[in-house]
């Protein structure tokens, strides 16, 4: 039997909602007729199975603040502030399925986002002034989000993590597969196209700071984490920041600590897979599917 010790138990809450981290989602993972989209021990595996993710999920929320459509999404129709775990709950279940599962588990729970996002549409006021209508599955949001997703998980395996199997450029082609199950348009498959397509947002004058901009890094910045967990947050926060270049820091209204943020964040990404390897994670739940398919083939062969 796993051992669940207490801090164990409250980062899987805060990461799966289920303080054995095996919800039923998780346990799907060993199950699927096909090795899923990405190899193990390749570049999406590798990075996603990093500890710096835990860094890389407080970047992404940040940049994706700078596009005013995503935070009209985010202000119109999230609960984010009455129910915050719910909501991160919800996008490790997206990222971890599409990740370690099947085809099949990753399409189905990209149809369950797909089938949010529906609903979500409004207006918003663009970074030029001009009044736009937004859908969180328009073409151009659903890029942000993807671009703001895989260069904070890059830049924080970059950082904290190992070296990535095939390098940069593999991971963000990788990830590319996940772009394309989420309707991105063309997403970029190489390291220098992901900047450049940032920089694109930028320099066309689409990303601007708001009301709704500073609401959101303000609850970033103190969520409702309590003890422990509020103090590593706060490290892990600081971090985030560390990593975003200087020019959205200045439009989100952070800035770099002072402290030796890097080396603490070591320690405290330490502390936490510790705690995690005390059990089974989303990858070993993966691998019981490769295992099962790999004796199904050998058993066809032999027969």
């Amino acid at each position: 039997m796993t051992q669940r010790t207490p801090l164990r138990a409250r980062l899987l809450t805060a990461l799966s909602g289920d303080p054995d981290g095996t919800p039923r989602w998780v346990r799907e993972l060993a199950e699927g007729d096909d090795e899923g989209w990405f190899a193990d021990g390749g570049a999406a595996w590798t990075v996603h199975a990093g500890m710096g993710t835990l860094v890389a999920g407080i970047r992404a929320l940040l940049m994706q603040a700078l596009h005013p459509g995503a935070m009209a999404g985010v202000h119109d129709f999230s609960r984010y502030r009455e129910d915050p775990i719910s909501r991160l709950n919800g996008t490790v279940r997206w990222v971890l399925s599409v990740t370690y599962g099947s085809r099949e588990q990753a399409e189905r729970e990209t149809g369950r986002v797909a089938r949010l996002h529906r609903r979500v549409t409004g207006e918003y006021t663009a970074g030029d002034g001009t009044e736009r209508e937004y859908s969180a599955s328009s073409a151009d949001l659903v890029e942000w989000v993807h671009l703001a997703f895989a260069d904070a998980f890059l830049t924080a395996h970059e950082v904290w993590g190992g070296p990535i199997p095939g390098g940069a450029d593999a991971y963000v082609a990788e990830w590319a597969i996940a772009g394309r199950l989420m309707r991105v348009p063309d997403p970029p498959t190489s390291e220098a196209e992901l900047r450049k397509r940032l920089r694109g947002f930028l320099e066309r004058g689409e990303l601007r700071a708001d009301e709704r901009t500073r609401d959101i890094v303000a609850f970033l910045r103190r969520p409702p984490f309590t003890g422990t967990m509020g103090i590593a947050y706060r490290v892990l926060f600081a971090a985030a920041v560390a990593t975003i270049p200087r020019h959205y820091r200045r439009m989100l209204g952070v800035r770099r600590s002072v402290l030796p943020v890097v080396t603490a964040t070591r320690i405290v990404l330490a502390v936490a897979e510790r705690s995690l390897g005390s059990g089974p994670r989303a990858q070993d739940f993966a691998r019981r599917r490769l295992a099962g398919l790999a004796a199904s083939r050998r058993a066809g062969e032999a027969a």
